[in-house]
């Protein structure tokens, strides 16, 4: 090797080593007087975190939004299907009331024409009593119900039919095999009655077992609170379209009557008109009152006085009032009820129920009057009426 190489060689590895650059921005401090080394940075949050916390915030408000917003679609619904249910009972309700109401007025013109004998007047408001209920029951049709009571509306409607068909098919038997004077109605007539008859029973049971009770049980499974499903009763009082009334009935509408007999059968009925009481029970103990001696009687919230009232005459008594008087210290509590149709030797009860006795009323004694009132033409009022001496305990 030649002394030029020799240069060159150590010109190389003589080189100074790079140093590389100080990163831009930055300075480096020159160390403390007496200190070991270089002094640390401080500690800093990196930069990152504080991004992320506000992204966790609001990822935190959103659920709250999206929960709350959840909650109010959730109440919004609730609200919404309650209007719903509560909206549909509204209509209901007004083709219940108004149903209930042609079986009073059903019930009043049948008693009225049994005691004025108008047969045409008879015919022509059954006609019109018919009519009424056709329209209700096409009214019911245009209800449009929640979907889970689609099919339970179904038996309103059959119920509203049933009326129609019942009062309708009255006046037809009536129209074909009228009333004739002087002659006994044969059992075919009154039995053909008595069927039309049994349709207007029916639709009361109908709207109360296969409509009324299973939308109750539907709301309740709905969830549903607040909502009352309309009752509906037409038949008031069953008697009135028995066999025996019908016949009755018929018999009278055939008859030219007179004051205090008509006529039944080939003859003529007379005889007296007039009701009695019978008997007056306190239940639920079935305590029976006496007249003579004083007796006890136990309250409870279920007491309630029955009493029984018979037709001792020879003729239908119709809308007969019966009062019950208690005297037991303070002002008097009074109720009064009403039979609405009595066959004659028949007998009936009236119920009174719903007292609110006075706490004068307990250790001392008391006193119960029932009234039957006079019907017109009745001669012995002296069976009318009973005073009882009674002593309220607590039971």
């Amino acid at each position: 090797m030649s002394s030029y190489d020799d240069d060159i060689e150590f010109d190389f590895f003589d080189e100074p080593e790079t140093v590389e650059a100080a990163p831009r921005g930055r300075r480096q401090r020159a160390p403390r007087s007496g200190g070991d080394g270089p002094r640390r940075p401080p500690m800093r949050a990196p930069t990152g975190l504080v991004p992320l916390a506000r992204l966790v915030g609001l990822i935190a408000i959103a659920i709250v939004v999206v929960v709350a917003f959840v909650f109010w679609v959730g109440a919004c619904q609730g609200k919404s299907k309650h209007d719903e249910y509560a909206s549909y009972a509204n209509k209901v309700r007004t083709i219940a009331q108004s149903s209930s109401s042609l079986g009073t007025d059903f019930a009043n013109k049948m008693i009225s024409t049994g005691a004025s004998l108008k047969l045409s007047d008879l015919e022509t408001s059954l006609q019109q009593f018919a009519q009424q209920e056709q329209q209700a029951y096409d009214a019911a049709q245009q209800i449009r119900p929640p979907g889970p009571l689609r099919a339970i509306h179904q038996r309103m409607i059959d119920a509203l039919e049933l009326r129609a068909k019942g009062l309708a098919g009255l006046g037809n038997e009536l129209a074909q095999a009228p009333p004739k004077p002087n002659a006994q109605q044969t059992s075919d007539e009154t039995n053909a009655l008595t069927a039309q008859g049994q349709l207007l029973t029916a639709s009361d049971v109908v709207w109360d077992e296969l409509y009324r009770l299973p939308a109750k049980q539907q709301l309740q499974a709905e969830g549903v609170t607040g909502v009352i499903v309309p009752e509906s009763h037409f038949v008031s009082t069953p008697e009135l379209l028995s066999a025996r009334s019908f016949g009755l009935l018929l018999q009278r509408l055939g008859a030219t009557t007179t004051s205090g007999s008509s006529s039944s059968g080939g003859g003529t009925t007379s005889g007296p008109h007039g009701d009695e009481l019978v008997s007056v029970v306190a239940t639920p103990t079935n305590t029976r009152l006496s007249p003579t001696a004083a007796t006890t009687v136990k309250v409870s919230a279920a007491l309630s006085f029955v009493a029984t009232v018979k037709d001792s005459g020879n003729f239908p008594e119709y809308n007969v009032p019966v009062t019950l008087t208690i005297s037991a210290g303070g002002n008097p509590i009074t109720q009064t009820k009403k039979i609405l149709v009595i066959q004659p030797a028949a007998t009936t009860t009236v119920t009174f129920t719903g007292f609110n006795l006075p706490t004068s009323a307990f250790g001392n004694k008391a006193t119960i009057k029932v009234e039957v009132a006079p019907v017109a033409q009745e001669i012995n009022t002296s069976n009318n009426s009973a005073t009882y001496t009674v002593f309220f305990t607590l039971g």
